[in-house]
């Protein structure tokens, strides 16, 4: 007995070991993969805060994380934007696990309303000379004061949402408060004496030399902030720029608020005028989609919901097609569905990646069979009636009587009363020119 707990207790022992080995290994690789890190990257964030940039913050993050890059850099100049694309910003920021510097630049740019809420949730905010921070006041859509009992509690909202934040990053609790409610705003050397920023930096050099060796709360851990990897030999800044991707681009333009506002118009009133006036099928086909796109633009539908139900509605609009000929209307209006559900589908979230020669292979393929569809559609449209009085046009047929002026001949198996023009005889080929009720125009047809 003795014995076997001597061994379990060595067992058990091992295991423990062996365990705080492996986390100190993890820990550490994990550290030192941060700590070796290469070059920084940046972003530019330059207008108003949408469902793209929270797309772009978002993958930039996860790629700067990838490529083991010392920190990311993002340089901002917001009028503000949107709440629902701010705490996805927020919250991505506070959970990266690569440091993230926001730095309010060039000069004369301005971190206004959400822009605040972004500055504050960074590992290091820095301005660059001749930049302000402040005006937070949370605002309607459109711009306009929000009236009544909902302005206080946005109000209080925002209040409390930021302040959570400076807490968390050891900033001004007071500004930001008065910042939210009384819109205050401060230029750059107010922002540092006052807390809210950590310095001020002329430029990304300079952001990296008094950043390096700042303590920080990475993924809740202190550490000390280390970027030698994005600085050379002489001092200056090493940063890998990066762009937004097609789809962020795309994503970008559709949710301009002026842009989802001519959506919204646009979808509504294409849908009124296909109800209206069923069968004009285009204004319909384009309302369906600006309609979408309005959707996701207001950040009523999520980016890849919208992906979804576009990819749906483009192959309604070819099903469609095929069952109501539109001579490719439906068509033009599925490949375009197709192609942006494709572009929105998948979000950086999701972790899944969809490549663009895909897309255009998937879509030139939908094409290609739209062009066999509208081609097959015109070629039948222009082929001559076989069947019917119209089928009668351009046959032979053979003359039963004399025609002089009027007669009888036979075509199709069929009996016609025939006139012509000039006289035919008997038993003579004739051939159709034109059908006037029950009676065909001939001429003599040559054998």
């Amino acid at each position: 007995m003795a014995e076997r707990v001597i061994v379990k207790t060595a067992h058990s022992g091992l295991v423990v070991g062996l365990s705080i080995v492996a986390a100190a290994i993890l820990l550490g690789t994990a550290a030192r993969g941060w700590e070796a890190g290469g070059p920084a990257r940046r972003i530019f964030v330059d207008g108003p805060i949408t469902p793209a940039v929270a797309d772009f913050i978002e993958s930039a993050i996860n790629d700067a994380v990838d490529a083991d890059a010392s920190a990311l850099v993002i340089e901002l100049d917001t009028p503000g934007g949107l709440l629902n694309s701010t705490k996805t910003i927020v919250k991505d920021i506070l959970a990266s696990k690569v440091p993230v510097l926001i730095y309010i630049a060039p000069g004369g740019a301005g971190a206004t309303s959400a822009g605040v809420f972004i500055t504050m949730s960074a590992h290091v905010a820095a301005m660059a000379p001749g930049t302000t921070i402040g005006a937070a006041h949370p605002v309607g859509g459109q711009g306009q004061d929000i009236k009544g009992d909902m302005r206080e509690k946005v109000e209080n909202y925002a209040v409390s949402f930021i302040e959570s934040i400076a807490q968390q990053r050891g900033r001004n609790v007071e500004w930001v408060e008065k910042a939210v409610r009384e819109s205050v705003s401060i230029s750059e050397t107010q922002a540092v004496e006052k807390n809210v920023v950590d310095f001020v930096a002329t430029d990304l050099s300079d952001l990296f030399e008094q950043a390096q060796g700042k303590e920080i709360e990475l993924a809740g851990t202190k550490v000390k902030l280390d970027l030698s990897g994005a600085l050379d030999s002489k001092g200056r800044a090493v940063v890998e720029d990066v762009e937004m991707t097609l789809r962020q681009r795309v994503l970008r333009v559709i949710t301009d608020p002026s842009i989802a506002y001519l959506l919204m118009m646009a979808g509504m009133l294409g849908l009124y005028m296909e109800f209206a006036h069923p069968g004009t099928v285009f204004p319909g086909v384009m309302g369906a989609i600006c309609l979408l796109l309005a959707l996701l633009a207001g950040q009523v539908l999520p980016i890849n919901s919208t992906g979804i139900l576009l990819l749906l509605l483009g192959m309604g609009f070819f099903v469609g097609e095929l069952l109501m000929p539109s001579f490719g209307m439906l068509g033009v209006g599925g490949i375009i569905a197709i192609t942006l559900g494709s572009l929105f589908l998948y979000t950086p979230e999701s972790g899944l990646y969809v490549d663009p020669k895909l897309i255009v292979a998937t879509v030139s393929a939908f094409g290609l069979v739209l062009l066999f569809i509208v081609f097959v559609l015109v070629r039948d449209r222009r082929r001559q009636a076989m069947t019917g009085a119209e089928g009668l046009i351009g046959e032979r047929g053979v003359a039963v009587t004399a025609i002089a002026g009027t007669g009888k001949i036979r075509v199709h198996g069929e009996f016609w009363n025939a006139f012509s023009k000039a006289p035919i005889e008997s038993g003579r080929p004739v051939r159709v020119l034109s059908v006037d009720r029950l009676r065909v125009e001939v001429a003599e047809a040559k054998e």
